[in-house]
């Protein structure tokens, strides 16, 4: 969904790629993605989230996490619309832009480690007519201090169904 009076602007803070075996084979290659997304500040026209994506493939070649923060800005109602949970995807549509943004540094990550890319759509897949697995999301309440009072959002997508040929 695309909410035009609102920006997303992402920073990332840590990005891993490990490697796991030493040669490739040239196979089909699923991606698994398991994230986290979690309100950190909240103020007038403005709202911080510190995201996590762990992407792992089957069978396992290669690891990436990444962790930052995205910041919303714009209308309090168009914020939150962003933050509502995408009914055919089953994930956050501020992670659509997250994943847009995060997708280039792993696609040079893996490149420098001669190991298969995530596809550049992995989240959005099933709004392309394949599915992309389990997904879900769960409000989830931590002892960690939330600005807002708001639980905390976590996002597990399982996109077994995703194939990136190597």
């Amino acid at each position: 969904m695309y909410v035009p009076n609102v920006s997303v602007d992402v920073e990332i803070k840590s990005i891993l790629g490990v490697k796991l075996v030493e040669k490739t084979e040239g196979g089909t290659v699923n991606f698994d993605v398991k994230a986290r997304l979690e309100e950190k500040e909240r103020r007038s026209q403005m709202v911080k989230v510190g995201f996590r994506l762990f992407l792992t493939t089957k069978p396992s070649l290669v690891k990436f996490e990444i962790e930052g923060v995205a910041t919303l800005k714009g209308k309090d109602a168009n914020i939150n619309e962003m933050l509502e949970v995408d009914p055919e995807t089953k994930v956050p549509y501020v992670f659509h832009k997250v994943y847009q943004q995060t997708f280039t540094a792993m696609y040079l990550l893996s490149t420098m480690l001669n190991a298969p890319s995530p596809p550049s759509d992995l989240l959005f897949s099933s709004k392309h007519g394949e599915p992309v697995g389990d997904v879900s999301v769960e409000p989830e309440a931590t002892d960690a201090e939330v600005v807002s009072g708001e639980p905390e959002m976590q996002v597990a997508a399982e996109a077994e169904n995703v194939e990136a040929k190597q």
